[in-house]
């Protein structure tokens, strides 16, 4: 029987449309034709893979396939990548199928196609993400030898339910006590100012449970840090002591939804304890109402707890969270023989 479906390469510009109606069926925050294109425009054309000494994956390469269906729609699409400062070995995946065209053999074609890209490359381990609200998908990835390795959860603060006990806090004068001031990367623009904002990140994200790899470069940084969609630079807020930033909160406005995303905190080790992220935190409730915004909707590592307690201090929700899922290649191999 033919399959009611084939899996091509992408066709660019056409696809972008088609594949952001996709992807917005999986991501939270909704993304457009333009956004993808833009996000492309930051990567490399020709892709660099190397084995490092200890025989593992090094360097960067992607490929993409879409699935489609016997009417031309796009019903499926597996992204495969390396960045540079991924985890030796590893190699990343985005796997979605169309709810109305799952059980058919399409995520299981995608994933096959993802697999012998990577065979080739001499890659070790795959890794991807699944919600946890969604059993099937889970159970797709198991069946093909993934593993959960972490959780991470999604919480959202709806700013209208905001106690005035946060919302009277002056964030400015929490810092003030410890000798540290309140500004933001409009207040100082410009390289210097970004330069001490990835010094801080770096060190920081490195304290993240689940982070693995390393530290994009300073350009990197700026291109998926910086110069995002929702990106304002009143909406990086940073605790200073003099000159010195040691805390940072970056917080991106979702105008299609009217919310905000609170992307990354982060505060300097000899900082911590003293209030800095909870005052970042306050200043980040503070814009949002000045806004107008709805909600701020971020992501934290189940094993992130200082930052947990925080959040469930400022009234945030638990949404649905996510697992991260990584398989070997010998694994992935056995399952589609």
């Amino acid at each position: 029987m033919k399959q009611p479906f084939t899996l091509r390469a992408l066709r660019l510009p056409e696809d972008y449309a088609p594949l952001a109606e996709l992807l917005n069926e999986y991501w939270s925050e909704p993304t457009t034709a333009g956004r993808l294109e833009e996000d492309d425009k930051k990567l490399y054309e020709v892709g660099h893979t190397w084995m490092d000494d200890s025989g593992l994956l090094g360097g960067y390469d992607r490929t993409r396939r879409v699935a489609v269906s016997r009417d031309g729609d796009i019903v499926g699409y597996v992204w495969s990548w390396r960045a540079p400062w991924t985890e030796p070995g590893f190699l990343c995946n985005t796997l979605i199928v169309a709810k109305a065209y799952r059980g058919q053999g399409i995520g299981e074609a995608l994933l096959r196609h993802a697999f012998h890209w990577g065979e080739e490359l001499g890659a070790a381990s795959l890794i991807t993400e699944v919600w946890d609200d969604h059993p099937e998908a889970l159970q797709f990835a198991i069946r093909r030898g993934f593993i959960v390795e972490r959780h991470a959860y999604q919480s959202v603060l709806q700013l209208a339910n905001v106690s005035p006990e946060w919302s009277d806090r002056n964030p400015a004068a929490i810092l003030a006590k410890s000798g540290l001031r309140l500004l933001t990367l409009a207040d100082e623009p410009g390289e210097e100012s970004e330069r001490k904002l990835y010094e801080l990140s770096a060190s920081t994200m490195r304290d993240i449970p689940s982070f693995l790899g390393d530290v994009p470069d300073f350009d990197q940084w700026k291109k998926w840090y910086l110069e995002v969609d929702g990106f304002r630079p009143g909406l990086v807020l940073i605790a200073a002591a003099g000159d010195r930033f040691v805390g940072m909160t970056n917080v991106l406005h979702i105008e299609a939804t009217g919310g905000l995303y609170h992307e990354y905190t982060g505060v300097d080790r000899e900082y911590r304890g003293i209030g800095v992220a909870l005052a970042l935190k306050l200043e980040a409730i503070r814009k949002g109402l000045r806004l107008g915004a709805s909600y701020i909707r971020t992501d934290n590592d189940s094993m992130n707890a200082p930052i947990l307690a925080i959040n469930r201090k400022l009234g945030y929700e638990p949404l649905r969270g996510m697992y991260r899922i990584v398989a070997s290649m010998e694994k992935v191999k056995e399952t589609l023989l």
